[in-house]
């Protein structure tokens, strides 16, 4: 039969362990990651007495923790995805910030430069006018190169920020294998080590900050962790790293990949804030940085083929205002064989801001554009026959084997090289190189137009023309020659264009002549500031100040749609948070009711065990007193 005492023992255990736990929880309200506790009791095994069946008092049967398996995993996918979004919508909003601000975008300076060349317009003779537009030239040229410089601090930035989260995720990984040893050490002697599993699911949920995962319980107590499509980061107690690597084609752009294969897996990775920072990189930062570069080189060359279509003060035809640089190619680290690619723009209308991979299949090359669509190329890649697609020409030397390819980026870097090239405001061609008059004894009433520049480099441009009509329907140019003549018609000659209307008679004539000494005309710089509103990039139909307002807005638009996910991801971890907590949280209230219970279940402990000494004090007494 069960003794007094005995039970008064039983229930004093299981309420001090109660109590202790209790304590525990109280301790670790605000311990990050920490699961509320609480102790399982059962009964002893009963005792046969007679016909009938006596307990023999209580027992603590283990201590587990609140958790739900399903509401941590819901947790840890929102605080993977906010973490993803947080990161692309921090660099991302200050991209928008900086390229839309009136200090730092190129609009406020593209305005400014095409103002100075209205004002050499007015007073195209005029040396400090002209020492103005210089001065805006170069502003522009400089805002150009400040916001490629920005884009570059970006690209640093996202380099120096993926290194540190690899090196973090490293640790973490190390630090789960390291736990799991000791869970499957500690498990085996009993029930799990409820701490430590906390411990390592505070860790997982810092990895999945940094890096989407995925988590699989063994029967073992371990967990293994996965990252990309199923690559092992953790396996029992082994923890695989990751680490960084320069891109196969650009050096200065940082990749993911295994520690042990070097196989890069940035592609693979979603989730988390390597994720963000990488799909920032890639879907805004370096978009941007090409977009900016397109307009840059559109800017440029319509800006220097109108200088060469006009003439300086000293009488020479004009040159380049502005210089950009070359695409730039960059061979794999891959490539086996010994050629190389020179590539060059041909034309903005068909420019793109996209970057390409050209390939040797082995039967030829092949080009694609970094959104996955296959260009045909046009040309056999020589220098008489260069390959030719979207604005650009390639010409490939030297042996490739197959398999070799290069990274073509057509503008990627020529905001940061774009650069006024002249700095004598005397250079500026702000006249036209030819001009036209009538001969004073005309008789009819023809009059000719201003001569327009069809090509600057046709090496007879400023050779003097005559046109002497011949009869009221035919004309000669110098003497030669008999040319049907219509009112309004051009006469294309030596690279110009010129446009005779009225009614001629014969002996009537007119000439063009080389502007030289022209100091007056502006034709030409009437013409510069028309390439404002001039259609320059997608086959003529945006301008270079609609193609920045169209990268403003364009990554305002994917800032905008950040900032809202962020907003919805928020929430969801808010929810996540609630629920998860509403199990595994410490309530202090609660835990100071039980400490009530608890204590009050002591001391009736405690009384019963005293009435079991009263009782046997009073029968040694009974006994001795007989």
């Amino acid at each position: 039969m069960p003794d007094l005492l005995s039970l008064g023992v039983s229930g004093l255990n299981v309420s001090q362990l109660a109590l202790d736990t209790t304590g525990h929880n109280i301790a670790n309200a605000n311990t990050p990651g920490y699961s509320r506790q609480s102790v399982q009791v059962g009964t002893e095994p009963p005792m046969q007495f007679g016909s009938f069946w006596m307990g023999q008092g209580a027992l603590v049967q283990g201590v587990r923790r609140s958790y739900s398996q399903f509401l941590n995993t819901a947790l840890q996918t929102a605080s993977t995805g906010q973490a993803q979004l947080t990161a692309y919508s921090d660099l991302a909003s200050r991209l928008d910030n900086l390229m839309a601000s009136s200090s730092g975008g190129v609009q406020p300076a593209l305005d400014g430069f095409y103002g100075a060349i209205q004002d050499l317009a007015n007073n195209p003779a005029d040396v400090p006018t002209r020492q103005a537009l210089l001065g805006k030239a170069q502003a522009l040229a400089a805002q150009f190169q400040g916001l490629a410089g920005q884009f570059g601090q970006f690209q640093g930035e996202i380099n120096q920020r993926l290194a540190g989260d690899v090196s973090q995720i490293n640790g973490l990984a190390q630090g789960i294998a390291s736990l799991n040893g000791q869970i499957v050490q500690m498990q085996g002697a009993g029930q799990a080590p409820n701490d430590l599993l906390d411990q390592r699911d505070a860790l997982l949920q810092k990895l999945g900050g940094l890096v989407g995962v995925t988590a699989v319980p063994q029967d073992n107590g371990t967990l293994n962790v996965m990252v990309g499509n199923g690559q092992q980061l953790v396996l029992g107690t082994q923890a695989s790293a990751l680490k960084i690597v320069p891109n196969a084609y650009d050096p200065g752009r940082s990749e993911v990949a295994l520690a042990g294969t070097g196989t890069v897996i940035s592609g693979q990775l979603s989730g988390g804030e390597v994720s963000g920072l990488l799909t920032v990189r890639d879907q805004v930062v370096i978009p941007a940085q090409n977009q900016l570069g397109r307009a840059a080189t559109a800017l440029a060359m319509a800006v220097n083929a109108q200088s060469h279509a006009g003439m300086d003060l000293r009488g020479n035809l004009g040159g380049d205002l502005f210089s950009v640089p070359a695409p730039t190619v960059l061979p794999s680290s891959a490539n086996a064989g010994s050629a190389s690619v020179a590539a060059s723009v041909t034309g903005s209308a068909q420019l793109t801001a996209y970057d390409y991979t050209l390939r040797n299949t082995g039967s030829g090359w092949t080009l694609t554009r970094s959104d996955g669509t296959a260009v045909t190329l046009a040309g056999a890649g020589t220098a008489a026959s260069p390959f030719t697609a979207d604005g650009l020409s390639l010409v490939v030397s030297g042996a490739a084997a197959v398999g070799d390819s290069f990274q073509i980026q057509p503008t990627r870097n020529a905001a940061a090289g774009f650069a006024l090239v002249i700095s004598d405001p005397s250079a500026i061609a702000a006249a036209l190189p030819v001009r036209s008059s009538a001969a004073s004894a005309n008789t009819g009433n023809a009059g000719i137009g201003t001569p327009s520049v069809t090509n600057a480099a046709n090496p007879q441009l400023l050779s003097p023309v005559t046109i002497s009509f011949t009869s009221p329907t035919t004309y000669q140019i110098n003497g030669a020659g008999s040319y049907a003549y219509s009112s309004g018609g051009a006469i294309a000659l030596n690279g110009w264009s010129v446009a005779i209307s009225g009614t001629p008679v014969a002996g009537d004539s007119f000439s063009v002549t080389s502007n030289a000494g022209g100091v007056g005309d502006n034709g030409n710089a009437l013409a510069l500031g028309a390439t404002a509103s001039l259609g320059v990039l997608d086959g003529g139909a945006t301008t270079v100040g609609q193609a920045y307002g169209q990268l403003v807005a364009g990554t305002g638009s994917l800032t905008q749609q950040s900032q809202t996910r962020l907003v919805s991801q928020t929430a969801l971890v808010n929810q996540a948070t609630s629920a998860q907590q509403s199990v595994s949280g410490v309530n202090l209230d609660e835990e100071a009711a039980r400490l009530v219970r608890y204590q009050q279940s002591y001391q009736a402990a405690a009384h019963v065990i005293a009435t079991a000494q009263t009782i046997f004090q009073s029968l040694l007494t009974a006994v001795g007193g007989a």
